[in-house]
């Protein structure tokens, strides 16, 4: 089953196809045999598989089964037909009880290897191994059942997980600096004109005398603020240009970031299918403008004069107007919705065009109360990339074409999405079907405009000359030694985007908009000499790396946004060579502007008349601000302090916990037979298992930084699981059951609704942690409703041993982790026994 439907009616519709003589089946249920399991029978490991109508004839190929957290391998040993079972398969005590069950024809008797673990599980009738759909003659939908085998097992109640968002670090101030003025140089030749020449003492400013004091004083001001500034910019801590502080800190091994352009997904819709050219611009929202705004025209001119902000698409993307918005498929149910975390659906229709690597945007399109397009919640709206499409394929019970699609892990759904619903009886009850819609035609952008060809003038002639070196000989004539000009033009606009590479094969539509700053570099491109003998320059980060001969060039931008570029000198990159022609075509747009919100893009500038509207259903997202010069004071004095090698177990440890997944790290050395081998022990955020794409992603961090001839291996802690058993006595005015869910949430290993972590939240422990009594019991008697506790048992999970019991503190070594999930999955995991005692 794809949805999760409130109203479902697709077995209803079968039943009917079947009564209407349609050679049609489906699963009804599953049964697991557990407390009425025969004797001679393992419980919890023979399933009933009822059908519709008369059973099938299914061997263990047409089956798949799927699931579980702890026990993932289960398998089905044997099938055989509850009217006929197999007595070679079947033990005799099972066969007497098959003999009752009413209507066995319909059943089919499986055998699993396990009796399996407390999560879900899903059986699917396939048609062969690997294939996604069923035998022929079973229905699609019914083809699959999720089931538990501990269904008959007691529980309690469970709580769903929240989502905790943290709040934005806010931004420091700027400083400035002051300068000193002309007047007192004035004052000073006044006084000296004064001494040497007393009987000079006219004062008027049309005075020749005057005119020349003030303006030497002008002069003499200029010198000694040029002089303050070359002193003032020689120091990371007094520098006040934005250039030399991004030199100062360079120095030091830090990379000041300029910033980041922001990302956003746009919706086209059409009426044709058309071809989308690659940079094609998008606008925010103009009053007066069509949606399609002709190139070259007079009216993309005005538009562009009222200063809209300015995306442009980053690929040539395929526009089909089947694909301006479907609708989900609902199989017959009614009230439907795809759960959060879902990574598949249906859509109605037949979708050929559909391709992976696509974008897809879920969207509720209506009020699933209220059936009005005004009470949408905008906020529901989630972009895919899809993994799998298999068009052409039909409903067999309806006749319907239909598509099936996968999108990303990474993409899962954060969030149901309605598909249908019961209107509330205000807006007149009934049925709304199609709340929530999938819009196809997507294309990325980024912020930027496009300024082409820029001319950024010749380089200039060397005008000075190095004074030649003192000779004995007269007749000495040294050839003349030009001084290079300095060739640092400035861009006209800004300011500059820093863009990232565009990815077409990113894994999914998380990784193509969420990039750091460290993946960009600035969008300036740089061609020198005439057409057609030009030359292409490429910007860097820096010049160190540049060889002599490597056309590179830094932009260099300042407070104000302006941008200079700078080259190199022949060491360091290419020097340009005197009188030639230099043009740039750069892009401007950059920082937290261009985060606009959902819905403000709505004009497009192209030549393709097909396109009927434009929009942006998410918000952009990715646009950072360049980081200030303070921001850069602070940081950079302890860059040149990074280490950059691992030698010690610790240099290990800590260049581990620089990976943004992981809290804490331990490393160990062991000797193999030929050498060493550093086991780091990694403990990630959330208690996150070790996956091997995480351990590969570390292992190559680690790889540049570790010693030669050490082997490298990554691990996950060793986690100890505890035996804690609590007596708790609560208020006579308090609910039992209300205090003990109360004292579970206190102590439980997940996040509160209200932002605060369970006492036994894997952040909230670390290598060798010890856990104390003390703290137990105060976490406990902070609840409201509680009275008293006592521990009753204190204690590693299958010890019996009562030291820390009577010690009040329980110690581990260095590798080792407390653990108390009390979760029934995982009993290995820690558990908590509550015993309660007065209240009511």
């Amino acid at each position: 089953m794809i949805y999760h439907c409130c109203d479902p009616r697709r077995r209803e519709r079968v039943l009917q196809a079947i009564a209407d003589g349609m050679a049609i089946n489906g699963i009804d249920f599953l049964e697991v045999l557990d407390r009425e399991t025969p004797a001679d029978t393992p419980a919890q490991r023979t399933l009933l598989l009822r059908f519709l109508d008369t059973a099938p004839a299914l061997t263990l190929e047409n089956f798949e089964l799927t699931g579980g957290e702890r026990i993932t391998n289960v398998e089905l040993d044997w099938v055989t037909r509850a009217d006929a079972p197999d007595a070679t398969l079947a033990e005799p005590g099972l066969i007497a009880w098959l003999a009752g069950l009413p209507d066995p024809d319909q059943v089919l008797v499986l055998r699993t290897s396990s009796s399996g673990d407390h999560a879900k599980y899903r059986l699917r009738l396939v048609a062969s191994p690997g294939d996604l759909s069923p035998p022929a003659g079973i229905d699609r939908v019914l083809s699959e059942v999720v089931f538990s085998f501990k269904v008959e097992c007691p529980t309690d109640f469970d709580c769903a997980p929240k989502v905790i968002c943290p709040e934005e670090p806010p931004e420091q101030p700027a400083l400035s600096y002051l300068a000193k003025d002309y007047t007192s140089f004035r004052r000073l030749m006044l006084g000296r004109m004064a001494q040497i020449m007393p009987d000079w003492r006219e004062r008027s400013p049309a005075d020749l005398g005057i005119t020349l004091v003030e303006a030497l004083a002008y002069t003499a001001d200029r010198l000694s603020y040029a002089q303050d500034a070359v002193a003032t910019e020689a120091y990371l801590a007094t520098a006040r240009r934005r250039s030399s502080v991004r030199r100062h800190v360079r120095l030091v091994d830090y990379r000041m970031h300029d910033g980041a352009n922001a990302r956003v997904w746009v919706h086209l819709d059409t009426d044709d299918d058309v071809t989308l050219p690659a940079r094609t611009r998008v606008l925010t929202r103009l009053i007066g403008y069509d949606p399609v705004i002709a190139l070259a025209s007079d009216e993309e001119r005005d538009a562009l004069n009222l200063s809209p902000l300015v995306f442009e698409t980053l690929h040539e993307k395929d526009l089909f107007t089947a694909h301006n918005a479907m609708n989900f498929y609902e199989w017959s149910d009614a009230e439907c919705c795809l759960p959060k975390g879902a990574t598949r659906a249906t859509l109605a229709g037949d979708f050929p065009d559909l391709a992976v690597g696509d974008i897809l945007i879920f969207e509720e399109r209506l009020g699933p109360r209220t059936g009005r397009a005004a009470d949408a919640d905008p906020s529901a709206r989630h972009a895919v990339r899809l993994t799998a499409v298999q068009a052409g394929l039909t409903d067999d019970l309806e006749g319907a074409p239909i598509t099936e699609i996968r999108w990303a892990e990474e993409d899962a759904l954060p969030f149901p999405v309605c598909i249908s619903s019961e209107l509330d009886e205000a807006a007149g009850g009934g049925l709304q079907r199609e709340v929530s819609h999938v819009l196809g035609n997507v294309v990325l952008a980024d912020h930027g405009m496009t300024i082409a060809d820029e001319d950024l003038g010749a380089v200039p002639a060397p005008h000075l000359q190095l004074v030649a070196d003192a000779s004995h000989d007269p007749c000495d004539r040294p050839e003349p030694r030009n001084v290079p000009p300095r060739y640092r033009p400035r861009l006209s606009e800004g300011p500059v985007s820093q863009i990232a590479a565009f990815d077409a094969d990113a894994p999914s539509a998380f990784a193509a908009t969420d990039l750091p700053p460290a993946a960009r570099r600035p969008a300036v491109w740089l061609a020198s000499g005439t057409p057609p003998a030009t030359e292409d320059w490429q910007a860097q980060p820096d010049l160190l790396q540049s060889l002599p001969e490597q056309t590179h060039f830094v932009v260099e931008t300042e407070a104000d946004a302006s941008a200079h570029l700078r080259f190199g000198d022949n060491q360091n990159g290419r020097r340009p060579v005197a009188g030639t022609p230099f043009a740039a075509s750069y892009r401007v747009g950059n920082g937290r502007v261009g985060n606009v919100g959902s819905d403000a893009l709505s004009h497009v500038i192209t030549g393709v008349s097909q396109i009927t509207a434009v929009r942006n259903p998410i918000p952009a997202t990715g646009g950072v601000d360049p980081e200030t010069m303070e921001e850069a004071r602070q940081a950079a004095p302890y860059a040149y302090r990074r280490q950059e090698r691992a030698v010690t177990p610790e240099d290990y440890a800590e260049m581990a916990r620089r990976h943004r997944d992981v809290q804490r790290a331990v490393a160990t050395f062991r000797w193999n037979g030929h050498g060493h081998t550093v086991f780091v022990t990694v403990d990630r955020f959330g208690n996150r298992p070790i996956t091997p794409e995480f351990e590969a992603e570390l292992r190559e961090e680690l790889n540049a930084l570790r010693m030669a001839g050490y082997d490298l291996e990554v691990d996950g802690p060793r986690f100890v699981p505890l035996e804690i058993g609590l007596f708790i006595c609560a208020h006579p005015d308090h609910f039992r059951v209300q205090v003990r869910q109360a004292v579970l949430r206190a102590l439980s290993a997940t996040r509160n609704p209200e932002g605060s972590t369970g006492f036994f939240h894997p952040d909230n422990f670390t290598f060798g942690t010890p856990v104390y009594l003390s703290a137990i019991y105060a976490h406990v008697m902070a609840v409201e409703g509680v009275a008293s506790v006592k521990a009753q048992h204190f204690r590693r999970r299958g010890s019996s041993r009562t030291q820390a019991l009577d010690d009040g503190e329980l110690t581990f070594g260095r590798l080792e982790i407390a653990q108390l999930e009390n979760d029934p999955n995982f009993p290995e995991r820690g558990a908590l026994e509550i015993e309660m005692g007065g209240g009511k």
